[in-house]
């Protein structure tokens, strides 16, 4: 008689307030998130959403950087004012910029991530869950601006000569671009090459580099300080 097979307990849902001034983009958000993720709160201002973090202690405050009410500080002074009021609580930015000081602003008042809003629902139910857990999350395109204003201080990872000595000039060109977020049609149009070409050049950058993914070549890029 076999064994019987080890039961697993699902994990509960990651609660998240969705702070966001514009109504139906809160619905929109709210029904694209999948089952990993409870929406327990939502919130139109930086006041509503500094009181409704104090009040629900979420896991997650996905915000929008531009909010009304406060002191005109937006998402940037949500996550500032409660660093003390709801301790443990994680900020991840949702907005349609994707400006450099933005970015930064939101950053440094201690959010964990930057991801912009024509991301897919699976891909920011994904986002909020590695927020959780202590990751940082950012948008491919975004990511440069984090590694500029912050340095070192995002991972003081070595660059490895030898394995940018595996591509060659013009697929290192390539890579960064893809590593930004660029798409394979705007690096062509940089770079004065058919999309096919870039195809090309992709797939010989993955197999140098031993990943298998564009959003792994980000990440590898990011780590090296090579965006």
């Amino acid at each position: 008689m076999s064994d019987p097979k080890p039961t697993t307990t699902p994990r509960p849902p990651v609660s998240v307030l969705l702070v966001d001034d514009h109504l139906m983009f809160r619905a929109g958000v709210r029904a694209s998130l999948d089952d990993r993720v409870d929406v327990v709160g939502e919130a139109a201002d930086v006041d509503g959403a500094v009181e409704s973090a104090h009040a629900l202690r979420p896991a997650v405050v996905l915000l929008d950087v531009h909010l009304p009410g406060g002191l005109g500080g937006g998402g940037a002074e949500v996550a500032r004012r409660c660093a003390d009021l709801a301790p443990g609580t994680r900020f991840l930015a949702l907005s349609v910029s994707d400006a450099a000081e933005d970015v930064v602003a939101v950053i440094r008042a201690g959010a964990r991530g930057y991801v912009t809003k024509n991301i897919t629902g699976p891909e920011l139910s994904g986002a909020v869950l590695r927020v959780a857990a202590g990751d940082a999350v950012f948008s491919p395109r975004l990511a440069g601006f984090v590694l500029d204003a912050f340095g070192t201080g995002m991972g003081d990872v070595a660059l490895a000569d030898d394995e940018m000595d595996r591509l060659s000039a013009r697929e290192q060109e390539v890579m960064r671009l893809i590593a930004r977020g660029y798409t394979y049609r705007e690096v062509g149009s940089k770079l004065f090459i058919s999309v096919k070409t870039v195809e090309t050049h992709v797939s010989a950058v993955l197999r140098k580099l031993q990943l298998s993914s564009r959003h792994e070549l980000t990440r590898w890029a990011a780590a090296r300080r090579l965006l």
